[in-house]
């Protein structure tokens, strides 16, 4: 009898070995051979899967989305609105080792995507995610009346959560802050974003 093949299970471990590669050698590193041997294929059985170098990349930086979508998605017990908005933020950060190589796959479609149209559609689609999760811990903050009361809109916010988020992040991936210094930069801005009113003395 035949052996029935799991199309996405071997899909799936083509990603982590474009991870793998990507996280010892940089995205540079990545071509259909090099992510063969990783993974224990032959070039000819991964192109079954992928024809080209930028299908693969585009993949395993679908799957990192994917992954990431799943985590700051599932639904969490603490009731604290403070502690689960930072908790999910840091989902998306290089806070560990693999975190570390979805945010290296996830931010090398920045120059990926200035010759590759269709990489840059990818790239496209990881800034829209991460901009409407910002978008709707904003709202849950704004819902929970935790902003500040001078914070200033919601969409702008947004926007300023997002850039540093993604700011943070770059810096870490370029070392030069460590995970416990972007950590505590991202702790200071919420600080910021939610402090309490100031009181009148009477």
């Amino acid at each position: 009898m035949p052996k029935i093949v799991d199309h996405q299970e071997r899909r799936a471990e083509l990603a982590e070995a474009v991870w793998r590669v990507i996280d010892r050698d940089g995205v540079d590193g990545v071509s259909i051979r090099s992510v063969a041997a990783e993974a224990g294929w032959s070039p000819g059985a991964l192109r079954h899967y992928f024809a080209t170098r930028a299908e693969l990349l585009a993949f395993a930086c679908e799957e990192v989305i994917a992954r990431v979508t799943a985590r700051v998605s599932a639904p969490r017990q603490d009731p604290d609105v403070r502690r689960a908005v930072r908790e999910i933020l840091l989902e998306t950060m290089p806070v560990d080792a693999q975190r570390t190589t979805e945010a290296s796959v996830a931010f090398s479609f920045l120059a990926l995507g200035l010759s590759d149209p269709h990489l840059a559609e990818v790239q496209r689609v990881h800034f829209d995610a991460m901009h409407e999760l910002c978008q709707r811990l904003v709202e849950l903050l704004d819902t929970a009346r935790l902003l500040a009361p001078d914070a200033g809109p919601a969409e702008t916010l947004a926007r300023r959560l997002h850039a540093l988020v993604d700011g943070l992040s770059i810096q870490r991936l370029a070392r030069h802050l460590t995970a416990h210094e972007m950590t505590a930069q991202l702790d200071a801005y919420l600080s910021e974003l939610m402090r309490m009113p100031r009181t009148n003395p009477t």
